[in-house]
């Protein structure tokens, strides 16, 4: 079994930076792709940025500029740095994870999300 165990978030001010991280751990022998999504109230969760073993990013047209994602894959951990926020990027921000099996059988793990206020 595979955790994904998010932390950063918070209340920023409009224009502010805050730092997602997400540790993955657990039965883990690599990981694939690993990516950010978000849900508003009332909003479909969303694709905010993903990122490839290989570190080929890519981003949501809503954040590209704003907002990058990276990971270090001695810690299994992936980051999203968010800057210059605005009202409409607070959501609930949840990390997930695209972890093969021994078997290679690929499973997505999700974190239970961390929450992001922007304040105007």
């Amino acid at each position: 079994q595979v955790q994904l165990v998010e932390s950063g978030g918070g209340l920023v001010q409009a224009g502010g930076s805050l730092r997602l991280s997400c540790a993955a751990s657990g039965s883990i022998f690599s990981i694939n792709a690993m990516g950010w999504y978000r849900q508003a109230p009332g909003k479909q969760r969303e694709s905010v940025a993903g990122i490839t073993s290989g570190g080929r990013t890519n981003y949501a047209d809503s954040v590209k500029g704003r907002f990058t994602i990276s990971r270090d894959n001695a810690k299994n951990t992936v980051y999203l740095q968010m800057d210059s926020l605005k009202p409409e990027d607070a959501a609930v921000y949840y990390c997930n994870a695209y972890v093969p099996s021994r078997s290679g059988v690929e499973f997505t793990y999700w974190g239970q999300g961390t929450q992001v206020t922007v304040s105007s």
